[in-house]
């Protein structure tokens, strides 16, 4: 394997001028080795909290979005600690093959989870990348941490004959190490980088030696900065400068020929944003667009560089030849919208701090009143009301004055606000998140000022989002939050509506197809009267179960019974899930699930649905649950057993695992549907308690319905014809059966939604659908099925 050296010398060269930055954040590398070396003891007797004290410092190394290694293994060790600590001791045995250690380790995680994890745990999350880790964490000084995506921006950086493949796992291990050693020999020889560690390096950190973790520390920075933007850490043009004077500066900017009333504006929010910023983050806080700023700019540039003669880069993009004049540049990062921070020149930046910027608009005029006229923040006081407690179009006031009778500390803000201004809902407790919006209902009186909930969030946005994005760094309340209610620019608001709408989609723009009874009839295949049956016992109820013999189109009929209520196809009121043996209470209402090195309280499928359709209080929902008799419906459902009887809809109360104490309620306009399967014998009936919930409807077989007439009367074909006959006379039988009964029916719906009609598909049918069911049904009377089997494959006999 061979590397091409001069690139990855342009590579260090880069790192070294990053260090400085970077080291701040990933010092944690190196401390999470000393960490795990002085706490990492084999033979403790408490595996899973020595395993939780090595591992302390681990941080994101272990656990990241969607993936938690570290969790897992916390969690092994406390179902299992001897079988857990077998897997370690396995690992770190040097005497055995690497690759053979890595997947022993993955099968035997693979054993405890399916052992133990009762159906809950989906996946062991011991991949290559944090088996590697623990490698690394207990051999620092022989092994790295092996990353897909940084191994192949490195190898492909380098040009090396070994790049990682997808799948590939033991190849890759094998292969990547060997590139990471090359890497590392390299390192060796580069003095004044080890110096640069060297110095940097506390008693907290592992001293690395032999620069294992420093080859680690070079590949992550050649994936997440230099192979996107080069050298992301160094302002440029660092070879060219205007050569203006503050003085000079100062003179510029009072002529108006070059320095007209928006070039102004665009200097005091540059300076107001703190001297740097993209072009998306002036826009987002100040109005106007990004090109506003952008060509503003280099139109700026222009007249300066005419009136003074000042000197001009030479660049083959005319564009590029002019910001310079005003400012320096880097490379946005990837948590920054934009190509390109700008910087403003010292001398330009000092300038500016002396001339007067007071009779300049900071805030752009057109970002008054778009769409309102104005947007807020406002923070809910949890002691005294909450967003979550209060409905939609529920009417809320805002007091001027605390509980003190003193004014509110931004009350200027207060006064500001008007009728139909929007407002950004959020609660600091019991977790810092977004979860509602809401709007000023009328003119605030001198001591109050009233809004209305107009959504309140199926998945709120957390804080510490909002709060990591650099577009929001200069929201009022970011950089002062003190106070209750914050001003908002229409850029800040719209950036934070996009991100609630990412987890929060609306309903679809455009026509929704209309949908009625007679549609219904037409694809159900079912009776005018037992269709008005079926209606009306959903709406006194609000809750129904479709049971019936397989293939008589229950799924089928319990969507569509949903656009007959509705009458409208429109599937953002329809939610379809489908319940089964390990479905549980935190799946369907609420739990702890996995996130980071922790858990956090999560919201199910059922309460989200609730939440959606309490936000449109004037239309009808659907919830549909498959095969509900497949799961423990009195657990899946908990104290819901109360809340989803139409006499208590509406009714709040607070939940098991919702230790905030926010009420939940079950909507009144929501209706929830469940499907049964009749002859599966497998499974128990559905309790009691919760029968009395529910309106049982049996769907028949529908090959004496109009609609399935009209259906077969269309191919106008004989040996489709016969095959309905001799279903229909198995049915018959199968109804008689004392074993079967009814409820076993063969349904119509395997014979339909077919364009043509074929002998092809109809064998199918009968040979893969039809006589496998038959099979089961007649297991210990093999007479009665060979007499089946011969009389349905009959009918395509000559």
């Amino acid at each position: 394997m061979m590397i091409n050296t001069d690139s990855l010398a342009a590579v260090l060269a880069a790192y070294k001028k990053h260090f400085p930055i970077h080291w701040a954040d990933e010092k944690y590398k190196w401390e999470a080795i000393k960490c795990f070396q002085d706490h990492w003891d084999i033979t403790t007797l408490n595996f899973a909290e020595m395993f939780h004290m090595a591992t302390g410092k681990t941080s994101n190394l272990l656990a990241s979005t969607n993936n938690f290694p570290r969790g897992m293994i916390k969690d092994f060790a406390q179902a299992d600690s001897e079988a857990t600590r077998a897997m370690f001791i396995n690992l770190f045995d040097e005497a055995k093959d690497m690759v053979e250690r890595v997947e022993k380790f993955q099968s035997d995680a693979e054993a405890i989870r399916f052992k133990y994890g009762e159906g809950t745990w989906k996946q062991h999350y011991q991949n290559s990348n944090s088996i590697s880790t623990y490698l690394w964490l207990r051999y620092p000084d022989k092994y790295y941490i092996y990353k897909y995506s940084e191994c192949h921006a490195m190898a492909k950086a380098l040009g090396s004959d070994f790049v990682p493949k997808k799948g590939a796992t033991s190849a890759n291990l094998v292969g990547g190490f060997n590139l990471y050693n090359e890497i590392c020999d390299q390192l060796h020889n580069d003095d004044s980088l080890i110096e640069q560690l060297k110095s940097n390096l506390t008693d907290t950190c592992y001293p690395d030696a032999a620069l294992k973790t420093l080859t680690i520390d070079v590949l992550y920075f050649n994936s997440h900065f230099y192979s996107k933007n080069g050298d992301t850490a160094e302002w440029f043009p660092t070879d060219y400068s205007p050569n203006i004077s503050v003085d000079e500066w100062l003179a510029l900017l009072a002529d108006e020929n070059v320095f007209a009333k928006n070039s102004l504006e665009i200097m005091k929010r540059m300076k107001d944003y703190g001297g740097m910023a993209t072009c998306t983050q002036l826009a987002i806080k100040y109005g106007e667009t990004s090109n506003f700023y952008n060509i503003g700019s280099s139109s700026l540039a222009k007249r300066i560089a005419d009136a003074t003669k000042c000197p001009v880069m030479t660049t083959d993009t005319d564009n590029s030849k002019w910001w310079p004049i005003l400012y320096v540049g880097r490379y946005a990062d990837k948590r920054t919208k934009g190509s390109y921070i700008w910087k403003l020149r010292d001398e330009l930046c000092k300038a500016l701090e002396q001339f007067d910027l007071s009779e300049v608009s900071l805030v752009s005029p057109t970002t008054k009143i778009p769409d309102a006229n104005g947007y807020w923040w406002l923070n809910a006081n949890p002691k005294i009301w909450s967003f979550s407690d209060i409905d939609i179009g529920e009417i809320q006031s805002y007091t001027l004055y605390n509980d003190n009778g003193n004014k509110r500390r931004i009350f200027q803000n207060f006064l500001d606000a008007k009728a139909g201004d929007l407002i950004i809902g959020y609660e600091s407790q019991p977790v810092k998140q977004v979860v509602a919006l809401a709007k000023v209902t009328q003119e605030n009186d001198g001591k109050n000022l009233y809004f209305e909930k107009i959504e309140g969030l199926t998945i709120p946005i957390a804080y510490a989002t909002l709060k990591n994005c650099l577009e929001l760094e200069r929201m009022e309340y970011f950089t002062n939050p003190q106070g209750s209610l914050f001003k908002l620019t229409k850029g800040e608001f719209d950036f934070i509506i996009d991100m609630v709408r990412e987890e929060n989609p609306v309903a679809r723009a455009g026509p929704i197809e209309a949908y009625s009874k007679d549609k219904f009839l037409a694809e159900v295949y079912m009776t005018g009267e037992r269709f008005d049956t079926l209606v009306s016992l959903l709406k006194n109820k609000q809750n129904l179960i479709l049971q019936g013999a397989p293939g008589v189109g229950k799924t089928f009929a319990a969507r569509r019974l949903a656009y007959a209520m509705m009458n409208e196809k429109d599937d953002n009121r329809i939610e379809f899930i489908q319940f089964h043996q390990n479905y549980s209470y935190e799946d369907f209402i609420m739990g702890y699930k996995p996130q980071g090195e922790g858990f956090e309280l999560q919201k199910g499928i059922f309460y989200r649905f609730c939440q959606k359709a309490a936000n449109a209080p004037d239309k009808s929902f659907f919830f549909i649950i498959d095969e509900i008799n497949r799961g423990n419906m009195s657990k899946i459902f908990g104290e819901l057993l109360m809340l989803i009887e139409k006499s208590y809809r509406g009714e709040k109360i607070t939940l098991a695992y919702d230790y905030s104490g926010k009420p939940f309620t079950v909507p009144k306009n929501l209706y929830i549907i469940g499907m049964m399967n009749t002859a599966d014998r497998s499974l128990a009936m559905i309790d009691y308690a919760l029968r009395r919930r529910f309106s049982f409807f049996e769907m028949k077989t529908g090959f004496n319905a109009d609609g399935f007439k009209a259906y077969q009367a269309k191919f106008d074909y004989d040996t489709f014809n016969t095959l309905i006959e001799r279903i229909k006379e198995l049915n018959k039988e199968i109804a008689a059966d004392s074993s079967l009964g009814k409820g076993f029916m063969i349904g119509h719906s395997y014979f339909c939604e077919q364009s043509e009609c074929t002998d092809e598909w109809m064998m199918e049918v009968v040979e893969y659908d039809i006589l496998p069911m038959l099979s089961e049904y007649w297991f210990d009377e093999p007479a009665k099925l060979q007499r089946w089997e011969n009389i349905l494959r009959g009918v395509f006999s000559d």
